[in-house]
């Protein structure tokens, strides 16, 4: 894993509202128990109510993470990058060996442990829980 690219955080650089976020496959048709060992650790603003903070996200979006973790495989880095129409996609630019995946609906979705979420990754979209929401 090239970790070079990334520049170390500075949690007291950044505003107190970053958390770290696990998501971990939820049940479905090939996980009937969920599959705690496939997830992503995303580090991102939150607001108030539990969504990504866009407006604090453009002043710190390099501190903005993702981390996709697979069994068997190198752990893929990568930044969360908004695009139009509140989309929010990862963005793996720094071993550049997996294509972007997309939140679905992260503009409007609370990131508060028990909550689902989708990603739509290269074989389609998948749900996911919030295993665990914490400060950095």
């Amino acid at each position: 894993m090239n970790r070079a690219a990334f520049k170390p955080l500075q949690n007291t650089a950044l505003p107190h509202s970053f958390r770290q976020v696990r998501l971990e496959r939820a049940r479905e048709h090939d996980h009937p128990e969920g599959a705690s060992a496939i997830g992503y650790v995303i580090v991102a603003p939150l607001d108030t109510t539990s969504r990504i903070d866009v407006e604090t996200w453009r002043a710190h979006r390099d501190a903005c993470r993702v981390i996709r973790q697979r069994p068997g495989e190198d752990d893929q880095l990568g930044h969360l990058v908004h695009g139009p129409a509140d989309s929010w996609r990862f963005h793996y630019d720094v071993a550049g060996a997996t294509a972007d995946e997309a939140g679905f609906h992260f503009g409007s979705e609370p990131f508060r442990v028990g909550e689902y979420v989708s990603v739509h990754e290269v074989d389609g979209m998948h749900p996911y829980r919030v295993v665990a929401v914490t400060p950095l």
